[in-house]
């Protein structure tokens, strides 16, 4: 027989699902879901890892660093500094990018934390 990780009788408490329900409705949570997405990917995830190595980078170092071309980089930086995620300044030829701010540092450190965690206790 095999064991599913489901209640055996459908049974709610009312007050914990009202309460919780008002609060989602009280927040934007696509937001978070999209920030989400956008680190999600496995380049975009390294470029968010070397800037917080770093706190300046420009598109020339990050796509070194992630081994990736300078236009599939670009590409991912677009889709970071829409989420929000990273900033950019020009300055003269050179595009510098850095972190939009200390959560997203805090977010990567955080994964990275628990990503050593779960492997100490594997």
């Amino acid at each position: 027989m095999v064991k599913k990780n489901v209640c055996e009788i459908y049974c709610y408490d009312d007050q914990k699902v009202d309460r919780i329900q008002k609060e989602l409705k009280m927040i934007d949570i696509s937001i978070m879901n999209q920030l989400f997405k956008a680190i999600a990917d496995e380049n975009r995830a390294k470029i968010i890892f070397a800037l917080c190595k770093d706190d300046e980078l420009c598109v020339c170092d990050i796509a070194n660093i992630i081994g990736s071309t300078i236009a599939n980089t670009s590409h991912h930086l677009r889709t970071l500094q829409k989420q929000k995620a990273v900033k950019f300044r020009k300055e003269g030829k050179f595009m510098f990018y850095s972190l939009k701010d200390e959560y997203i540092r805090q977010l990567m450190l955080i994964a990275l934390d628990h990503n050593k965690e779960v492997e100490v206790n594997v």
